[in-house]
């Protein structure tokens, strides 16, 4: 079992070089698999959910090395193995599988996936995408077969506009015979650098970034070289706690575009910054206003910033709402952030925060990742020690945290215990 050990109000000065989006990279290397041949992705993040993905493709018996954030993975040899509980429950974008062998194969088994216990997250609208492509889904306990003699284009309209069903539907219908059309797509960045790979790939595929994307399927794909976009949610996180205890922060490598929605908020709270092309730079902000946050789909603000943005709201000058739309069980840190002096009232899903509250160090939990990232936040600006137990959640999607916190002046380790 490891912990994160962080002594806190030391300022932040220096640079941090943001890496790989991880919401990109889990779903193109399962993308990687329906070429023929090889495929090479660079920037990936070095994150455990990437040395998870690596599993799952030795066991399909792809030839994959990563070295340096560059995969090389050769699906030429590739068998549509029944990927097993004890590796798909390990992360949830596991089931990207589920679109990338069924293109492959027209058949898939493969047990419900894992990842954070931030709602219920049921995988319906990947699996009725498929229905309608002409697949039939079968459900042994947790394990989906999922087979269809043939995969044929059609209109499928989203109920919500998941990320993970765009995606998963997309892969499957680059494959599938006519055109298929995803209305009320997810706009989310990520889906754009899917969709670009998969066109380098041989693929036919327009609209992605926005609400209606058209696949025109095609027989087969070729392998082809991609870059994972810089992650935006990895950015936001360490710009944020640039506000709080920033010297001159640089956090560098980012698309500006793609923080809008934050920078934003950052206006409107009078938190002063100065963005470059491909960075930022911040310093610890004074007399922060309030604010209110309601996490949406993108465009809006991101569901997964919500947490180490609340961390924020709890040092305004004033009372802030903090309101969570996508996930059920985003408000699992608040009883930590409370426990280290914050006056945070829950109803369900809406959050009153009362600010500002001076934090002191405490013994806590990181129950998922993006509560793990706002607990090491907390623990940045409080007085004393803080220590965060289960911090394998915060480790499956932020790169080298420890070593790039430490670099720019935080006192923060990672024990064995």
């Amino acid at each position: 079992m490891k912990q994160i050990v962080i002594e806190g109000e030391n300022e932040l000065k220096g640079t941090i070089k943001i890496g790989g989006a991880k919401n990109s990279a889990v779903a193109l290397i399962p993308a990687a698999i329906m070429a023929q041949d090889t495929s090479t992705i660079t920037n990936v993040p070095c994150i455990s959910d990437c040395d998870d993905l690596l599993e799952i493709l030795t066991l399909l018996n792809v030839k994959a090395t990563l070295t340096d954030g560059k995969m090389v993975i050769d699906a030429s040899n590739l068998e549509n193995k029944v990927i097993p509980e004890d590796l798909s429950t390990r992360l949830r974008a596991s089931y990207y599988f589920m679109g990338a062998l069924l293109a492959r194969f027209k058949y898939v088994e493969m047990y419900f996936p894992g990842g954070c216990n931030i709602g219920a997250r049921p995988i319906d609208l990947h699996l009725k995408g498929f229905e309608a492509m002409g697949a039939t889904i079968n459900k042994e306990n947790s394990k989906y077969i999922i087979k269809a003699d043939e995969l044929k284009g059609a209109d499928i309209i989203l109920d919500f506009a998941s990320v993970g069903a765009t995606i998963n539907i997309m892969l499957a219908a680059t494959l599938a015979k006519g055109t298929t059309v995803i209305h009320n797509a997810a706009r989310e960045v990520e889906i754009s650098n899917i969709a670009e790979f998969l066109n380098a790939m041989g693929a036919s595929i327009t609209g992605a970034g926005t609400s209606e994307i058209i696949i025109k399927g095609v027989k087969a794909l070729h392998g082809a070289k991609t870059k994972v976009i810089p992650d935006r949610i990895e950015a936001g996180t360490y710009i944020i706690m640039g506000a709080l205890l920033g010297n001159e922060l640089k956090v560098e490598g980012i698309i500006p575009d793609h923080l809008a929605i934050l920078f934003s908020k950052f206006s409107e709270m009078d938190i002063n910054y100065e963005l470059g092309k491909d960075y930022v730079i911040i310093s610890k902000a004074k007399n922060i206003k309030p604010t209110n946050i309601r996490t949406v789909v993108y465009p809006g603000f991101p569901t997964d910033l919500g947490q180490p943005m609340s961390v924020l709201l709890t040092q305004c000058q004033g009372i802030s709402l903090f309101d969570e739309t996508i996930f059920e069980n985003r408000m699992g840190h608040v009883k930590y952030l409370n426990n280290m002096g914050a006056h945070i009232e829950v109803s369900g899903q809406h959050a009153v925060i009362n600010g500002p509250t001076p934090l002191h160090g405490e013994e806590i939990v990181a129950t998922d990742l993006r509560s793990g990232a706002a607990l090491v936040t907390a623990g940045l600006i409080a007085t004393g020690t803080t220590i965060i137990n289960d911090v394998e959640h915060i480790l499956r999607g932020y790169e080298r945290i420890i070593t790039k916190l430490s670099d720019v002046g935080a006192k923060i380790k990672i024990i064995e215990i």
